[in-house]
């Protein structure tokens, strides 16, 4: 992914982990093996996903049943298709998320909230800088 002045960084789309993948549901085994190599993890939920806040507890049940270093790599929670909800409904969504994760709300339609999603992947990725 392109950066500013010049920088970029990789990004894995990993498909989805569904419940129950850290004891081989679906393909989790084989996605959960390949974020091991990551350094950060970006964890996505849709905007139009029911239960969002249950959504993120199980995303991070399914990391530490799998191996307890994933759960502890440093992660940024992501928001996507931010055009398909309202003002009011991001308000209500964001009441729901951890305080402790930084959350970024995008739209790859329109391009909102992108350039501070690529800030915030980059200060995990460089935190010195």
């Amino acid at each position: 992914m392109a950066y500013r002045e010049g920088n970029s960084f990789v990004l894995a789309d990993i498909p989805g982990i569904i419940e129950g993948a850290s004891m081989g549901k679906g393909l989790g085994i084989r996605f959960l093996k390949h974020i091991e190599r990551n350094r950060v993890l970006v964890l996505m939920i849709s905007a139009d996903t029911p239960n969002i806040d249950q959504a993120y507890v199980t995303l991070l049940k399914e990391l530490k049943a799998y191996n307890q270093d994933l759960f502890s790599k440093p992660r940024i929670l992501v928001i996507s298709k931010l055009d398909l909800i309202n003002t009011e409904e991001k308000l209500a969504i964001k009441k729901l998320l951890p305080k402790k994760i930084d959350c970024v709300f995008i739209s790859s339609v329109t391009g909102q909230g992108l350039e501070e999603f690529k800030d915030k992947v980059w200060k995990l990725l460089h935190p010195a800088s």
